[in-house]
């Protein structure tokens, strides 16, 4: 199983036993988990294995398997876009990553799902995130299943919808009179003092060594080929840089070759792109967004906790960052949608919209193979699209009239 060498400030370079801990005590750096790795791992060492990210278990921060709290989520398809790519100019090499069908419809399975077997395997009573969407979703669905009591910090005046999916698996909801900001903060609080796992807090180490396994899947699923391009879509940042992170491991381990031609790029949407923002301007400093103004709410985090860290992996990966209008990101889910038949949430519709306007600049090759990475499901927020679609008007029960306006 993943043997925990320790944890390491991805600033100063401190380690730290892995324990209860998430942050640096000398300069307040995050903290990222240090491996020892087995050295027997081959490229065929996967092959028998379940159809889910767990099948990649000697890379992950779990010491006994019977800890693992797993809802069968990962392995998800990596669909060629045929049609898709031929809408984009004759793209020969597209591929979508689509995290849509994971359980609860989200890539959010893949770091919640770590992180609440993390905290079974430290015996930790409870777990619980600062969430309004899909990470509340997938931490309440773990939870259920590890049958420890999950609390969602979240504020007051959230619309019922946002988290009827968590609370169907029994979560508890927690109202903060207050901004998303007041929920976090109470959350970090509540969650130290009362040795609560807040899986996208105090978990955070072992939670976003879950989005890693969308580096390792691609991998394999190409046959252990490199790609040339990622599309990822950024809000705290957290997934591209694990992305990247798996991707190295990966090299390291002897599974891949060179990874120095790989690019990346960061999608974000207009409204809400501190990144795009500060990486156009050549700058070091990420300027939060104090009122994020845009459809895709899964992306909306105006002070992106990893958003200097993806700015440093721009630079290494030959990377860009890149925005998307309203009007783009629902051009992007519609398009998707008739060429491919994914139908995505407006976080995927950001990474398409992205994508075209990356070619349409001549800065994507046509012969490179790209991934383009789609997060969560349509069905998660379909009042994104209504107003675009056709409007159903009635008919006649009648076969001659129905017949005439059919072609």
């Amino acid at each position: 199983m993943g043997i925990i060498q320790s944890l390491q400030c991805r600033e100063c370079r401190k380690e730290y036993e892995p324990r209860f801990r998430y942050v640096c005590e000398e300069c307040f750096g995050p903290l990222d988990v240090i491996y020892n790795f087995p050295s027997n791992i081959r490229k065929n060492t996967f092959e028998s294995r379940e159809k889910n990210y767990w099948r990649y278990f000697e890379l992950l921060p779990i010491a006994d398997k019977n800890n693992i709290v797993s809802l069968n989520a990962g392995f998800t398809p990596l669909q060629q876009g045929n049609r898709l790519g031929i809408r984009l100019g004759g793209m020969k090499n597209l591929f979508i990553k689509n995290d849509s069908v994971n359980p609860t419809f989200s890539f959010k399975d893949r770091p919640a799902g770590v992180a609440v077997s993390r905290a079974k395997e430290t015996k930790l009573k409870a777990v619980g995130c600062a969430s309004t969407g899909n990470l509340a979703s997938a931490t309440a669905a773990h939870a259920a299943k590890a049958a420890l009591p999950c609390y969602i910090f979240a504020p007051s005046d959230i619309e019922n919808i946002k988290i009827a999916q968590a609370l169907s698996y029994g979560a508890e909801y927690v109202a903060v009179d207050g901004t998303y900001d007041d929920a976090n903060r109470v959350a970090s609080v509540i969650g130290d003092s009362k040795g609560i796992g807040i899986v996208n807090i105090n978990m955070r180490p072992y939670y976003v060594e879950g989005s890693k396994t969308l580096a390792y899947e691609v991998a394999e699923q190409l046959n252990w080929h490199v790609p040339d391009h990622l599309i990822i879509p950024v809000g705290s940042g957290a997934m591209l840089n694990a992305i990247c992170k798996g991707f190295e491991e990966l090299h390291n381990l002897g599974l891949i070759d060179s990874i120095t031609n790989l690019k990346i790029t960061a999608a974000q949407p207009h409204g809400c792109a501190p990144v795009v923002d500060a990486f156009k301007k050549k700058s070091d400093e990420v300027i939060p967004v104090e009122k994020p103004e845009t459809i895709a709410k899964s992306l909306a985090i105006g002070d992106p906790g990893d958003g200097l860290y993806v700015l440093r992996r721009l630079r290494q990966y030959n990377g860009i960052a890149e925005e998307a209008t309203n009007n783009e990101i629902i051009d992007g889910i519609l398009i998707l949608a008739k060429t491919e038949g994914l139908f995505t949430e407006p976080a995927g519709g950001v990474s398409i919209a992205v994508l075209q306007k990356l070619v349409e600049e001549g800065k994507i090759d046509r012969d490179e193979t790209v991934v383009c990475y789609i997060t969560g499901n349509g069905l998660k927020a379909t009042e994104a699209i209504t107003s675009v679609l056709p409007k159903l008007s009635a008919v006649k029960p009648d076969v001659q009239t129905v017949s005439a306006m059919i072609r």
